[in-house]
């Protein structure tokens, strides 16, 4: 071996260790630097996305389409029918017939219920968001702890309802009627629902803010907010 050879192959080892000591000290440089606040803001909306397309409530992978012997969709007939912790996600059920049926953690986001008979139906849990409840009949249904965040639900019944803890920010909910109905500790922040009954409905130690309840019906309220 040539005096040249050996110079190479003694030299090598250094060169290895040179690249990885170039590669460690990019890496703690990107992780000291600040992130962009543009690149900040992907990161963090991918955040979200990927955790709102994970199954909630124990829901299934893949989305439910036949029960019970009941195929799924708009205006079947399935009274108490039990749908726990069933993925319904963005499923249409317009104009269907479940009263009494139980949803408890169904995931029922951006699901179509819109005019709807959930009438004495168990929603504990299940997760609402973004779903379309207008026009639907809930009166005398269990909802604690549900997430009706963003959903729509002009004009549902929600009568004599338990919403005890739910959520309901920003929901689009003008004209719906909560007579009766208990939402003691729910979230009401930034609702919309003017024109709407609330009379005789509990309210205890539910977040206000910035909710609107434009000519509403308060009669007989409890802690619902004076002379709104």
């Amino acid at each position: 071996m040539t005096s040249r050879s050996k110079a190479v192959q003694a030299a090598a080892p250094c060169k290895t260790r040179a690249r990885k000591f170039l590669a460690l000290s990019a890496l703690a440089f990107c992780f000291a630097s600040p992130v962009p606040p543009l690149f900040a803001a992907e990161l963090e909306t991918a955040a979200i996305d990927d955790q709102a397309g994970q199954p909630v409530g124990g829901g299934e992978e893949e989305r439910a389409s036949i029960v019970g012997g009941c195929t799924l969709g708009p205006r079947i007939v399935c009274p108490e029918l039990d749908l726990r912790h069933r993925n319904l996600r963005g499923l249409s059920l317009a104009g269907a017939d479940l009263h009494g049926a139980n949803l408890m953690r169904a995931d029922l986001r951006k699901a179509d219920l819109r005019g709807a008979d959930l009438t004495g139906a168990i929603l504990d849990g299940a997760d609402l968001r973004t779903a379309f409840l207008q026009g639907a009949r809930l009166s005398g249904a269990r909802l604690r702890g549900a997430n009706l965040e963003f959903a729509r639900a002009t004009g549902a019944d929600f009568t004599g309802s338990d919403l005890t803890a739910a959520n309901l920010e920003a929901i689009r909910a003008d004209k719906i009627n909560l007579a009766g109905a208990n939402l003691e500790g729910a979230n009401l922040q930034e609702a919309k629902m003017a024109l709407s009954n609330l009379s005789g409905a509990n309210m205890d130690g539910a977040k206000l803010r910035f909710a609107i309840f434009q000519d509403a019906l308060m009669t007989g309220c409890r802690a619902c907010p004076a002379g709104w």
